[in-house]
């Protein structure tokens, strides 16, 4: 047996492996302790010494150590740092949503004082700024809880009361309501040039001045649909934070996040957090307040999901696809809002779907085959829908998903995507998702990328469709499956599209 200097340096990642050990067993840690003592009374640790032990706060003695391994039946040694294993320190998520975590582990390193002055160092050397971090911290918290924040619905419905459609009037009645008064301004839309030299248009919609005066682009006019969400947005922002002013100005356009005098700035600072947070948080009641929770689910269901259901409640299609990620009792759903390759607005990965391309940096080997890309430089004849299957953590995966070409309010055109992780849905049907995936997989790779659903693949995946009640699964059950990747250098095709060193699409 290990003394208890000796484990003392082999610790690193115990205190993780336990409490993934106890969460994977279903286990409190009232309930370890208890069987602890039933073992070992003398050795068993207290419920309080326990939670140290999990936080790295202590290192049980090895009597301790081995009580605890006597429990869930390991080698002492499994829990010290000779066994790494990667499922054994990664974090258990449960059933949460989003991409897959990492232990913050060894725990000295991963302080409070370390990370202070490790993320300003990184964001400095990769080239991010302190508002992209800011976003990328919220859109994790955001996909942790599956677009689950039942204060902003609650918020939201005592405002809206519920109600659906609310028109442009009702929209400027509650404002009203609420002390504020509504100025038109004029501003046109001013061209912007990213970093790649590509040039897009921005326009100004709506700001906020406090104490009670909302400024609105006189374009808006023309733009209901627009004009209903700004208006949502700074509604929101008044009810939330009590007319405080602490909100970004709107416009629409590809975002650039940069610092307001225009200068890219890579540090970090507590307004960046702030404006961000407040921008989701307004943004989350705005969808909450046109597309109430209970009567949107209903109409959702009672059409099918269609994306055109937005034209029902007065509302864009970016609203009312990301409300469906909301309120949709399936939670495996992904939203990607696409201006250009690798210039992805927003994004929503609520089923863990790895990011193509990403949004912050153009990577050099996309992949051309996800069908939000491929619109954006194609018209797009009949549906959209399309059945894909792609690699995540080595295993196929079935994805569906619906997209639509669009016009901001500026007249640049982007691309919307809704879609869905199948592979649960086909489990819990008591069918094996694995080894489904990886017939269709297969029998892609076979016809070089793309292929007409078998048979009897085709009825397991529209036995699912019909369960969920969502029409564009069946209609991309209609078309050939394709292959995507998450980064063009992984390609199952046979051959790659990058055997020849250079990406080859389907039409070449």
């Amino acid at each position: 047996m290990r003394n208890d200097q000796s484990l003392m340096r082999k610790s690193h990642f115990l205190g993780t492996k336990i409490r993934n050990l106890r969460k994977r067993n279903h286990l409190t840690m009232e309930d370890l302790s208890a069987r602890c003592v039933r073992m070992d009374a003398g050795s068993a640790p207290s419920v309080s010494y326990l939670s140290m032990i999990e936080r790295g706060k202590r290192v049980p003695s090895a009597a301790m150590l081995s009580v605890i391994a006597a429990v869930f039946q390991k080698e002492v040694e499994w829990f010290l740092d000779d066994v790494p294993e990667e499922a054994a320190i990664t974090p258990d998520k449960g059933r949460h949503g989003g991409i897959s975590g990492m232990a913050l582990e060894p725990s000295f390193l991963f302080s409070n004082d370390i990370l202070q002055i490790a993320i300003p160092e990184m964001l400095s050397q990769t080239g991010t700024t302190g508002r992209q971090f800011a976003h990328l911290l919220i859109r994790a918290h955001q996909e942790h809880h599956q677009n689950h924040f039942p204060d902003l619905e609650r918020a939201a419905e005592e405002i809206g009361q519920k109600r659906m459609p609310l028109s442009a009037d009702d929209m400027l009645d509650i404002a009203k309501g609420m002390g504020l008064r509504i100025k038109w301004i004029d501003a046109t839309p001013q061209e912007v040039i990213d970093e790649m030299g590509l040039s897009s248009r921005q326009l100004v919609t709506s700001f906020f001045e406090p104490p009670s005066t909302i400024y609105v682009n006189k374009a808006l006019k023309n733009r209901p649909y627009r004009l209903k969400y700004d208006l949502a947005v700074h509604i929101g922002h008044c009810v939330l934070h009590n007319k405080d002013g602490l909100k970004s100005v709107m416009t629409s356009g590809r975002r650039e996040d940069s610092a307001d005098d225009g200068t890219q700035s890579n540090s970090l600072n507590a307004q960046d957090i702030l404006h961000a947070w407040r921008d989701f948080e307004s943004s989350f009641f705005a969808g909450a307040l046109l597309c109430p929770k209970v009567p949107f689910r209903q109409l959702l269901d009672r059409c099918g999901y269609e994306i055109d259901v937005h034209k029902q409640l007065q509302v864009s299609a970016s609203v009312a696809m990301r409300r469906m990620t909301v309120v949709s009792p399936y939670p495996h759903w992904h939203y990607f809002d696409a201006y250009a390759q690798g210039k992805l607005q927003a994004v929503y990965r609520g089923n863990g779907i790895p990011l193509p391309w990403g949004n912050m940096r153009l990577v050099q080997d996309p992949c051309q085959h996800w069908a939000v890309f491929r619109m954006i430089n194609e018209p797009t004849v009949g549906t959209s829908a399309q059945i894909s299957i792609l690699n995540v953590g080595n295993e196929p995966r079935i994805y569906c998903c619906e997209s639509i070409k669009v016009e901001d309010s500026a007249g640049n055109a982007h691309v919307l995507c809704a879609g869905i992780d199948l592979n649960p849905a086909i489990e819990a049907q008591g069918k094996d998702a694995l080894t489904i995936a990886q017939d269709l997989k297969q029998a892609c790779v076979d016809s070089g990328g793309s292929v007409v659903i078998p048979k009897n693949i085709k009825q397991d995946l529209t036995s699912v469709a019909k369960i969920l009640n969502i029409n564009w699964i069946e209609r991309g059950i209609k078309n050939e499956a394709r292959l995507i990747c998450s980064r063009g250098g992984v390609c199952p095709r046979q051959p790659s599209c990058y055997a020849a060193g250079r990406p080859q699409c389907d039409d070449e």
